[in-house]
């Protein structure tokens, strides 16, 4: 996930590159790729992507698998897989035992990574072809044949909790955790590679040995090897470890979630025991292999270095901020650029926020010049030969790049670097750096932050294991309700006024009563343009009578465990409601009273007032 330019830091000082030519035999079942300034791709009959990279220059030589899951790739219940994949390649296979010690006794610099993207291993020796054999037919071995076993697992837990907590307790890593999550709705890119704890904690063991099966295969991988070594020889050492390894029947899922557009500001606040205020701002970009990419990262640059960058001088010069920082990040889906400021002790958090969006979206105003672009496109193209020069920082590109798409990617980029204008970096500034793109975030230390309890797991069995419940309701009766039926089952009566009435006596479970009231009102000539005024005014009845306010009437249907309501237009106002059949006395009372003493509270009017006219602009919209 980091931009190739930040492995830089890896290489050795800038030595003249001497490279061999590409294999000249090819062992059985290997065929050769493309060759781009040095590096040579190989394909095995099972999949397996080879890059050799010789350089007769060094004393040393790199061995790099990459496998092309990450964080990315898990499923609902299985975040942290792919990191506790990479603990658990170390526990060893029954050819290789420990494989940690014995990379250990050979005196092998080595290490792994899990990113959204990828799962990396390399090892850094002394050349030989010993060495190399070894290597190589160590990778191949944990490829298929590592233990990923409940005991390891078991004893390598504390290990990653301690990861865990290291970056828990690491404001600008949880920060950064924080503002992924709230950036990304949908897509893994949201859940940082060393996942959810409970998930971690609670893995089954069956499913992330079904993980290793269907992603640890030579179809997903790509061995580099860079540094002194024969590539005829490593081809064939390679042919003979990686060859007999069968290419897989199963087919990979595809992955086709894509987050969409963000479609407004989002803000993140973390309160949390620390003493570093930090203030961030994440803006969505688009993949490392997109042309914009480096655009993006010149803009990051632009931003950020000192003592020129735009935000350092927005915030450090004028002691807002005692350090800046920014980060581009290169992945295989639409990834972030994230900046951050660091604010000192009793220095202000909002204000430093505002400066430093203000800064960052203020590049409509102030464009981009082409001086600012020179001066990181001359550090870039440094950085692009440091790490050519260095096969252990090529190497670690080069896995970048895979998981990006493509190893020439690396290349790519860097003739980008060559080529983009300060209208390229303009362009994909005001494109990108928008308000409704942007997620903010900060950091409160607090000696005390409050926390509402956490809720343990309830054993619901347990719960209602012995539980009785109260008396059964009455049963209703069935009726089916046809016409005949109606008119034979019907009561039908006026009243004194004139009101005609209709009973249908049933026997309902509960004993539950319902009715409804109609009332016409009115003549055509009377009511003519009154529509919105019958509805209005059926509106309003319900808030208030000359008895009653308008939370009493609430309350009191509440009492008589009573639902009513009531609508209108200019010809008629109808009430409908349901009640318990000993509570219907009191039921219709309330009603009667609703309808014929309301009292049109003024304050109850304005409310409807501004409700209706906030629907009818929100329906224009």
């Amino acid at each position: 996930m980091r931009s190739f330019r930040s492995l830089a830091r890896l290489a050795l000082p800038c030595i003249a590159l001497v490279s061999t030519a590409a294999a000249a035999t090819l062992p059985a079942g290997v065929d050769q790729g493309p060759t781009v300034e040095g590096v040579t791709e190989y394909t095995l009959r099972n999949g397996l992507r080879v890059l050799l990279f010789p350089d007769a220059t060094q004393p040393k030589t790199t061995v790099s698998v990459t496998y092309l899951v990450g964080s990315h790739h898990e499923n609902y219940g299985e975040t942290g897989m792919a990191h506790l994949l990479e603990h658990l390649m170390f526990k060893g296979t029954p050819a290789h035992g420990n494989i940690m010690t014995e990379l250990g006794r050979r005196g092998m610099d080595f290490n792994g990574s899990t990113g959204f993207d990828r799962t990396n291993y390399h090892e850094i020796f002394s050349a030989s072809p010993a060495n190399l054999d070894w290597a190589l037919a160590m990778e191949a071995d944990r490829m298929v044949n590592s233990f990923i076993s409940r005991k390891d697992l078991d004893s390598e837990m504390t290990v990653v909790r301690n990861e865990m907590e290291s970056g828990e307790n690491n404001p600008h890593s949880i920060l950064v955790q924080r503002m992924l999550s709230a950036a990304f709705n949908w897509h893994n890119y949201g859940k940082e590679p060393i996942g959810a704890r409970t998930d971690v904690e609670r893995v089954n063991i069956a499913r992330l040995q079904a993980f290793y099966r269907a992603y640890y295969q030579p179809d997903n991988a790509v061995l580099i090897v860079a540094g002194a070594f024969d590539p005829d020889e490593a081809l064939r050492v390679i042919a003979k470890h990686f060859g007999p390894i069968p290419r897989p029947a199963r087919k990979l899922p595809p992955l086709y979630t894509d987050e969409p557009v963000q479609d407004g500001e989002r803000q993140v606040v973390l309160r949390r025991v620390g003493d570093t205020q930090l203030v961030g701002a994440l803006y969505h970009t688009m993949p490392q292999a997109s042309p914009d990419y480096v655009a993006m990262d010149a803009l990051t640059e632009i931003m950020t270095r000192a003592p020129s960058g735009r935000l350092y001088q927005a915030l450090v010069d004028t002691n807002l901020s005692t350090a800046v920082e920014g980060e581009n990040w290169g992945m295989h889906d639409p990834g972030v650029a994230m900046f951050f400021a660091q604010v000192p002790a009793g220095g202000s958090r909002d204000k430093a926020r505002d400066a430093m969006v203000a800064t960052l979206e203020g590049v409509k105003a102030q464009p981009i010049t082409a001086v600012e672009v020179e001066r990181v496109r001359a550090r870039a193209l440094n950085d692009f030969e440091r790490i050519i020069a260095s096969p252990q920082a090529f190497a670690a590109s080069i896995s970048e790049a895979m998981a990006s798409g493509d190893w020439r990617l690396f290349f790519l980029e860097r003739d980008r670097w060559r080529k983009v204008s300060a209208a390229d970096v303009q362009r994909v500034a005001v494109a990108y750096l928008k308000p409704a793109n942007r997620t903010v975030g900060e950091f409160i230390p607090d000696a005390q932050p409050e926390r509402s309890p956490v809720q343990a797991k309830l054993d619901v069995a347990a719960l209602v294991k012995d539980y009785k419940g109260d008396a059964p309701v009455a049963a209703g009766e069935s009726f089916d309700p046809t016409p005949a039926n109606l008119d034979l089952r019907a009561q039908r009566f006026a009243l004194a006024d004139g009101m005609k009435v209709v009973l249908l006596p049933k026997k309902t479970r509960g004993g539950t009563v319902q009715f409804a009231l109609k009332l016409h009102q009115g003549d055509e000539r009377s009511l003519a343009g009154r529509d919105t005024d019958g509805d209005l005014a059926a509106s309003m009845l319900m808030r208030g009578t000359a008895k009653h306010s308008r939370q009493e009437i609430e309350d009191a249907l509440d009492a008589y465990r009573a639902r009513l309501s009531i609508n209108g237009d200019a010809t008629v106002t109808q009430a409908r409601g349901q009640t318990v059949r000993e509570r219907l006395p009191d039921t219709l009372k309330l009603v009667a009273e609703i309808l014929r003493e309301p009292s049109f509270p003024a304050s109850e009017f304005d409310k409807l007032k501004r409700e209706r006219s906030t629907d009818i602009e929100g329906k224009r919209s």
